[in-house]
């Protein structure tokens, strides 16, 4: 598998996008609904399957349905450059946080991610779905049974929230990571669920019953704000039932709400 050789840019601090340049017949993958601009000579092509055109049309069904397993669309979006020149076309992730950018071939050509982490790559690189074989760390785990895997020899691209961690495992290290806040690990990483020992820490800890245990050799990726907690977090602050807001952690609570002029409870 020769995924194409591909350049790129990342702007922005927490709202990034990565811009692709892209020579004469070279090609990237996304999600779709990813893209932010292109230039005029980019292509634009909806495909089947993984990403990477090898194989029959049967074998592109397997693929493009186990795409289905992660919760992705059957389809991905390539980008062709069908000019003569440079011409470059950018993504971007749906909420703030940061852009991973990832040489497959430094990491003997597989990572495995969250199911929503991918955001783009050179094509040629596969885009599958990896099983956890332990029953603990799929049911407990954070991301179920069944995660992402990108395989090939090209860069590809991860998007996480809020600020990144990366940390390099040595043999029998072990990181013990909240089940929400893993991005991503080489295949080399053994990825177990831990219970959390203590009565007092499981009911008054607020860290759940589990949390990941990352065991090196290899390398973790590791995000401060998960999608999930982030949406929490909006959903707790929102105005409730009938336009009323809530207190918003002041002591005065429904008093404050009086003191500003809302007397709508």
């Amino acid at each position: 598998m020769n995924a194409h050789e591909i350049d790129y840019k990342i702007f922005g601090d927490d709202m990034q996008c990565v811009e692709i340049e892209l020579d004469p017949q070279e090609a990237v993958i996304s999600e779709s609904g990813s893209m932010v601009y292109m230039s005029h000579h980019i292509q634009m092509e909806t495909i089947f399957g993984d990403g990477t055109h090898q194989g029959g049309f049967m074998s592109k069904i397997f693929s493009a349905g186990k795409r289905l397993l992660t919760g992705e669309s059957l389809f991905l979006t390539a980008f062709f450059n069908q000019g003569s020149g440079k011409q470059h076309v950018a993504f971007a992730a749906p909420y703030p946080g940061k852009i991973i950018p990832v040489n497959l071939a430094e990491y003997n050509g597989k990572i495995v991610c969250q199911k929503d982490a991918f955001l783009c790559a050179a094509k040629g690189v596969s885009v599958g779905i990896e099983i956890q074989k332990r029953l603990g760390t799929g049911f407990f785990g954070g991301e179920g049974f069944i995660m992402q895997k990108l395989e090939g020899d090209g860069w590809a691209f991860m998007h996480a929230g809020g600020t990144i961690v990366e940390r390099t495992l040595q043999p029998g290290e072990t990181l013990k990571v909240d089940t929400g806040c893993v991005v991503a690990y080489t295949q080399e990483v053994d990825f177990d669920i831990e219970f959390v020992k203590g009565i007092k820490n499981l009911l008054f800890g607020g860290e759940g019953m589990y949390l990941a245990a990352m065991r090196g050799p290899g390398k973790v990726w590791v995000q401060t704000l998960p999608f999930s907690r982030l949406a929490s977090r909006v959903i707790a602050s929102a105005p409730q039932t009938g336009g009323k807001r809530r207190g918003e952690g002041s002591i005065l609570g429904g008093l404050g709400d009086m003191l500003d002029g809302d007397n709508s409870f």
